[in-house]
């Protein structure tokens, strides 16, 4: 029996040699909670990537203040209002007569035969009103004038802002200028005048103009009769003949 529990039990070592080093005790996983504690990260965890620090912060909507109201309306609201309010006796401010659009037509009789007359007419207008003009196109055929339906002939703009650089820029321009005509009135408050050169606009290069062209300008009033309209102009200080 002793002999067997001899077998049983751990080999005897080498002769000379010395024993074997008892291996170490493997070190225990810290767990979540006593890494949290130690201030550190449980083992087997992936650390989390800083984050950039270039990263762009999102995008803040910036107020844009609204551009000022034109000089003109100004003038209309402090001055011409009151002015024409004592003129008339109107008992409610919306009885005043205001501009309500303007109108610019300018007709190129040359598209006829070379069609690139209209887009350069188109061009300087939109440099004289300050948009997008709209290219008109003829209604019908008239074999006479060598014309043929839906042919661009000419080109119209709409704006208020026009009014200012008419009256105290383009006008004084004008050759052998001695005003306007007081009668050029339809009887329902909208005035017309025509201009023989569109380069008196300053929006013009003249060493860059090819071709010159005349222009017809409505001035659209709500003015319900001729003085009515007449007096709202002139407090605009339109230059019209004594």
């Amino acid at each position: 029996m002793a002999d067997q529990e001899e077998k049983k039990g751990k080999k005897p070592a080498k002769a000379g040699g010395e024993p074997k080093a008892a291996k170490a005790p493997k070190a225990a996983k810290t767990t979540k909670a006593a890494a949290k504690a130690e201030g550190g990260k449980p083992d087997g965890e992936k650390a989390k990537k800083p984050a950039k620090a270039d990263k762009a912060e999102k995008s803040v909507p910036v107020e844009v203040e609204a551009p000022p109201p034109p000089r003109l309306r100004i003038v209309f609201d402090t001055v011409v209002r009151k002015k024409l309010t004592d003129q008339f006796g109107y008992k409610n401010a919306m009885q005043v007569p205001a501009i309500d659009k303007v109108v610019i037509n300018m007709g190129i009789g040359e598209a006829v035969a070379d069609r690139k007359k209209v887009e350069s007419a188109a061009s300087d207008l939109a440099l004289i009103a300050g948009q997008k003009p709209v290219i008109t196109k003829s209604r019908k055929s008239i074999s006479t004038y060598k014309l043929r339906e839906n042919q661009p002939i000419g080109c119209k703009a709409r704006m208020f802002e026009f009014i200012d650089r008419l009256i105290n820029i383009a006008l004084p321009r004008v050759r052998d200028f001695r005003g306007l005509n007081p009668k050029s009135f339809d009887g329902r408050g909208n005035y017309s005048l025509g201009l023989k050169e569109h380069i008196v606009f300053p929006e013009i290069d003249y060493d860059k103009t090819t071709d010159i062209w005349g222009m017809d300008i409505t001035v659209c009033t709500t003015a319900r009769t001729d003085d009515e309209a007449r007096a709202l102009l002139r407090a605009f200080n339109f230059p019209f003949r004594q």
